[in-house]
């Protein structure tokens, strides 16, 4: 069955010939770019990053080495996030806002390069959450190759490792500005605090974590499996992040949920 769904990315990706993915070295396009890349040549194939107030600097650096490692083109475009007229507004929308400024640099790009197709990263997955970003591809005429083939996330993983891709079993992530509850105005001042934050929690041997802001509470997510972790470093966490400007720290008893600021929408 997934060799099916494979060989049904290809076929898609054979008919656009020639592609410019939208590259954020997570799981999934990193997935999308090697397999445009193994189906279309390098030279049919262009990586572009956009580097914003919501991309921490650690991702960028792995998205350059992805890239390195991959054997494609790769183009950085500095983009902002907080910039764009609504987005700091907080509400249900800000992923449309968000991905609809960055096809409106890609675009641009893909004809500048002579290419027919920009291509991103979405997943069968997403068709089940709460995806303001899908309206905007469709609108722009932006595709998700790996979607059109119905290839999930645990199947991307596992074609991923197939290929020695490093990012096989990298946890996920999401911009940071889904950490900070609808409503509440997103500034530069709260991106670097989850950023300060969920650093620090990773430098615990902390994997998949999210600090979920509410206001001046930080609402700690993590699998069950760290939350001794979490507990057992409780003093150190709590003064570490006060230090970065949060007044009360707390543990998710429910875990890590992908998207779990989306209950309130429902």
């Amino acid at each position: 069955m997934v060799k099916e769904k494979y060989d049904k990315l290809t076929s898609i990706l054979r008919e656009m010939e020639q592609v410019v993915v939208a590259f954020s070295g997570g799981v999934d396009s990193t997935f999308l770019l090697k397999a445009a890349v193994d189906t279309l040549g390098y030279e049919n194939v262009l990586a572009v990053t956009a580097d914003s107030e919501t991309y921490p600097t650690t991702e960028l650096e792995e998205a350059k080495e992805l890239a390195r490692l991959i054997g494609v083109e790769h183009q950085v475009v500095e983009t902002s996030e907080l910039a764009i007229p609504g987005y700091t507004d907080n509400d249900k929308n800000r992923c449309y806002f968000c991905k609809n400024s960055l096809f409106e640099h890609l675009i641009p790009i893909m004809e500048e390069k002579g290419f027919q197709n920009v291509v991103y990263g979405v997943i069968a997955d997403d068709l089940s959450e709460y995806r303001p970003g899908m309206k905007a591809a469709k609108e722009k005429g932006v595709r998700g190759p790996l979607q059109e083939a119905n290839l999930f996330k645990e199947e991307i993983r596992e074609l991923s490792k197939e290929r020695n891709l490093p990012t096989w079993d990298k946890p996920s992530f999401a911009c940071l500005s889904s950490r900070i509850a609808y409503g509440e105005k997103i500034t530069q001042e709260k991106l670097t605090k989850v950023e300060k934050s969920e650093a620090y929690l990773k430098s615990l041997g902390i994997r998949q974590v999210r600090v979920r802001t509410h206001n001046d509470i930080a609402r700690i997510e993590v699998e069950p499996k760290d939350m001794g972790v979490v507990l057992n470093t409780h003093d150190q966490i709590s003064k570490t992040l006060q230090s970065y400007g949060y007044k009360y720290i707390t543990l998710d008893l429910m875990g890590y949920k992908s998207g779990s600021m989306n209950k309130v929408l429902s």
